[in-house]
């Protein structure tokens, strides 16, 4: 294939919609500031990338803020290596189906009320039963009950050798018993960590104080100012002019217009990937799908839009989980047809910088193969139900894959399964979905890693998804920031002993 000209960055960027830095950066932090508080404790101000799409509620994808802001807590959380260790309950053991959790004593939520058996309970169940689903319950049926004041049992319909890992997901979180109003979640003073959330503001603010009673200990922040920016370039110019103290997702067009010494660049396990429509559209053909993967260059897309700072994709799962290559077969696709001009509309975002950029690209080399395409850009929160409802032919997606549970399982049953409540590709493969439920079936260890990537192989051999690249977390922080987490897993990142001097 022709290598197709790259267009130069400014002119990739002419034609969208992107407010400029400096209205975005207007007042930005005008309010809080990181004086210190009578107890010499300054605060924190975070700049973070995408506002919230569910007025915080942990049922969503919002909880991931709630736990990279300390504030709301699971029974579990994960090591580095994705072992369950322990946070709200301090042992479990499994019979069948039956997993038996001790919770941990002197735990009290932010509005002053004990973590109990019965606070678990009701949390875990509005959670079973949400429409949709938390992803890390997707093809799961569970069952929570008190066993005594301190103890809970949690019951699945089948065996499942993860429901310890499960319940470190974020939209797992524990809340007081104020948190259920209704249809509505709200974490609000309601979450048992150290920083209690006091206020939100829309799309636009949160503000969180220190609580005091946290059963970890004290912070060493007072609290927590945090504005959403979703325009990149505005969340770089906040770090470099000292507006914010800690910037998460700085673009690659700005890491190299930082200094070195105020970002921290880390592979993370999240995959750039091109989903094509297999319900509807020209896409429902193989033979197009075939054309179309064959058509993309991921390594200029590596090269000219992320500017190396990236991994070309082998397949789904990246260098961040290294047992991944080691376990990849060779991957029987379809063959490729011409496209004659077929029609395609591709959609993405521009909350995540790049994703723009890496569209036309691919518009450009989808056009070169003999596609006619169309793209539709928009922010997140506004276009995320059309890619779910299959409005579009092609949907570009920056997409964690062992953001929920440690575990890939999850994420390719989410996004791939007949069932998944992510299935942006509208895939309904019986072979895939065999695939899928004997790696979620399979216990901890290399047999469940190996029943993983015969998942994604039977996923690859659709040609459903095209993994295109493994991006790299890059976050700043100001010079004077002592203990930010750099979580490639973006669950922590503000923690008991973030500061600043």
């Amino acid at each position: 294939m022709p290598e197709i000209p790259l267009i130069p960055r400014r002119a990739l960027l002419t034609g969208l919609a992107v407010t400029t830095a400096a209205s975005l950066l207007t007042g930005c932090f005008a309010d809080s500031g990181t004086s210190a508080d009578a107890s010499g404790d300054g605060r924190l101000r975070l700049a973070m990338m995408q506002p919230p799409r569910s007025g915080l509620s942990p049922l969503s994808d919002d909880a991931f803020k709630l736990s990279r802001w300390s504030t709301a807590e699971t029974l579990v959380r994960l090591d580095r290596d994705g072992n369950a260790t322990p946070a709200l309950a301090t042992a479990w053991k499994q019979s069948d189906r039956t997993w038996t959790f001790t919770l941990r004593e002197g735990v009290t939520f932010h509005d002053g009320t004990a973590l109990t058996a019965d606070s678990v309970v009701k949390s875990l169940t509005v959670a079973a039963g949400a429409s949709p689903k938390p992803r890390i319950l997707d093809g799961v049926d569970l069952t929570v009950r008190a066993a005594g004041p301190r103890t809970v049992t949690v019951t699945t319909a089948a065996v499942d050798p993860l429901v310890p890992q499960r319940l470190s997901s974020p939209q797992l979180s524990i809340l007081a018993a104020k948190a259920y109003r209704g249809k509505t979640v709200s974490p609000v003073g309601a979450g048992t960590g150290p920083f209690e959330l006091v206020t939100v503001n829309g799309t636009a603010s949160a503000t969180l104080n220190r609580y005091d009673g946290y059963w970890g200990g004290r912070a060493k922040a007072s609290g927590i100012d945090v504005k959403f920016v979703p325009d990149g370039t505005a969340r770089a110019a906040a770090l470099r002019s000292g507006e914010a103290d800690i910037v998460e997702a700085v673009p690659v067009s700005q890491a190299a217009l930082l200094d070195p010494k105020l970002i921290t660049e880390v592979p993370m396990p999240r995959t750039n990937t091109l989903y094509l429509n297999t319900g509807s559209g020209p896409f429902k053909d193989p033979v197009l799908r075939a054309a179309a993967r064959e058509a993309i260059d991921a390594g200029q897309i590596v090269k000219g839009v992320y500017e190396g700072r990236a991994d070309v994709a082998r397949g789904l799962l990246g260098p961040a989980l290294p047992w991944a290559a080691t376990m990849r077969g060779t991957v029987p696709h379809a063959a490729a047809g011409a496209p004659k001009g077929a029609r395609i509309t591709i959609g993405t975002f521009t909350d995540r910088a790049e994703l723009p950029e890496v569209a036309q690209v691919l518009q450009q080399q989808l056009r070169a193969a003999g596609f006619t395409v169309t793209l539709d850009v928009r922010e997140y929160a506004n276009i995320e139900a059309d890619a779910l409802a299959g409005k579009f032919d092609a949907f570009i997606l920056s997409r964690a894959t062992v953001l929920d549970s440690g575990d890939p399982a999850a994420y390719l049953y989410s996004d791939f399964a007949g069932e998944g409540s992510f299935n942006i590709s509208q895939l309904a493969d019986p072979a895939v979905d065999r695939a899928l439920t004997a790696a979620s079936r399979t216990g901890t260890g290399d047999a469940r890693r190996r029943a993983v990537m015969n998942a994604e192989a039977a996923v690859l051999a659709t040609d459903a998804a095209v993994p295109m690249l493994h991006e790299r977390v890059i976050q700043g922080d100001a010079a004077n920031v002592r203990g930010a987490a750099h979580d490639p897993r973006e669950r922590e990142l503000v923690t008991l002993d973030t500061h600043v001097t």
